[in-house]
């Protein structure tokens, strides 16, 4: 016998070494993860164990009591949210969390999967938009559950995913700044080629529209969700003699960049420039006025993502997705327009 598997699964073994055109002891270096196989023909026989459903049943590697956690980056204030989240569920099923840093925020870099599967966790919640095909394939053939907390809104319909209403977000931010007579009204969301950046935007000129009011392209601008982009950006908007008298940030932090550009430009908040954010990190009612934001339940987000790991899958195996409600809260750092 090659396997100490190979009793569930011998005929499975035997067809997939036949296809892959090699032999089944190689079969059996892939499924227990050694490392002497080239990655052509990894690769291969981990597509063909997969096309046949293969799952290993009996006799598996001890599960490290671990959850891993993956960031793109780990310097961001609704990080620690996202942490807390995961570590409030792992902690209920007796695990603790593993954090990784690993890729850009549309998908992991390409040796993490490597890691993870030496590592093999309970499973593994990811703060990012995608996961890639192949690394998709080698988690489940471990049965290494997987979901994605996800800040792109546009996840794979195959992933577990947990997100947030962007687009309502967008919209009661700016509906709060046209309520109160506002007429000129910029927006600063994140990066263009992230799905909830655009679902932010179109809450916005939605709200806009419905007000009878178009929106000037001048006062639409897309940053990074950091200070410095919305520093700058911010100080553009304000240099001009036609100004907005409103800014909503598409963060807290996008919004703190366009406080102090407001402070720069001798402008003060909210008497002659409203400011509204997005995230509501812990940070927002501590900034010099108290932020408006829109709440986006970053901590409950984490939790449900973490959930997903330690229950069945749903009806036919079926990913499912959750979107969780956002709203506004109110602070001091808007008012009606050309008033305190």
């Amino acid at each position: 016998m090659h396997d100490k598997d190979e009793v569930e699964g011998r005929v499975t073994l035997g067809v997939v070494a036949r296809q892959a055109g090699v032999s089944p002891s190689t079969v059996s270096k892939v499924l227990n993860g050694h490392s002497d196989v080239s990655s052509e023909t990894r690769v291969r026989v981990e597509r063909l164990l997969d096309a046949h459903g293969y799952r290993r049943r009996t006799r598996r590697a001890p599960r490290a009591p671990l959850v891993e956690l993956v960031f793109h980056e780990l310097d961001s204030v609704w990080a620690v949210e996202l942490i807390r989240g995961v570590e409030n569920v792992a902690r209920q099923n007796g695990a603790t969390v593993a954090l990784t840093g690993s890729g850009t925020r549309h998908a992991p870099a390409s040796d993490w999967i490597e890691g993870v599967l030496r590592r093999r966790p309970l499973g593994v919640v990811l703060v990012l938009s995608a996961l890639p095909e192949e690394a998709k394939s080698r988690l489940r053939l471990r049965d290494i559950p997987f979901a994605i907390v996800d800040p792109a809104g546009d996840p794979d319909p195959d992933v577990p995913s947990v997100g947030s209403a962007n687009w309502a977000g967008g919209l009661a931010a700016t509906r709060h700044l046209i309520e109160r007579g506002h007429r000129r009204v910029a927006i600063i969301t994140g990066p263009e080629d992230m799905m909830c950046s655009l679902a932010r935007l179109d809450g916005y000129r939605s709200a806009m529209t419905m007000a009878g009011l178009v929106p000037d392209p001048r006062l639409i601008r897309f940053g990074d969700f950091h200070v410095r982009g919305g520093f700058e950006h911010a100080r553009e908007l304000l240099a001009g003699p036609d100004r907005p008298t409103a800014i909503f940030a598409g963060s807290d932090l996008q919004a703190l960049g366009v406080l102090e550009a407001a402070r720069t430009r001798g402008l003060s908040v909210p008497e002659d420039l409203s400011v509204v954010g997005y995230d509501d990190v812990p940070l927002a009612q501590w900034s010099s006025p108290a932020l408006t934001t829109v709440h986006q339940p970053l901590r409950h987000m984490a939790e449900e993502a973490a959930r997903m790991l330690f229950r069945p899958a749903g009806p036919g195996g079926a990913a499912q997705r959750i979107e969780l409600a956002t709203h506004l809260v109110v602070r001091r750092s808007t008012a009606p327009v050309g008033g305190g």
